[in-house]
């Protein structure tokens, strides 16, 4: 499934293009390697989500959706960002699915 980043509407829509585009930059196959998701909290609320795509041979690669200024922060295998994009509609996590 391809994704724009003006056709994502939800959560689950924005982590299928987190995904997409990690695996994307290594050359991953999507089916082989899962996401990890963690929320990030600042004071007691929560303000984005990090993910995570642990590859073969150590390679790890991350992005960080800041839910604040609605960013998504893509980092390669050496930690060194690459990437930065703005999400145009606005994607809101319930609270039961920050914790």
């Amino acid at each position: 499934m391809s994704f724009s980043v003006e056709n994502i509407q939800s959560l689950n829509e924005l982590r299928q293009f987190i995904h997409k585009t990690l695996c994307e930059k290594e050359n991953l196959l999507e089916e082989q390697f899962s996401m990890s998701e963690m929320s990030l909290i600042r004071r007691g609320r929560s303000c984005g989500l990090q993910f995570s795509i642990n590859g073969p041979r150590s390679v790890r690669l991350g992005a960080i959706w800041a839910s604040d200024s609605n960013m998504v922060y893509f980092y390669d295998a050496r930690g060194e960002r690459y990437a930065k994009v703005h999400l145009p509609n606005r994607i809101f996590i319930a609270e039961e699915e920050a914790a």
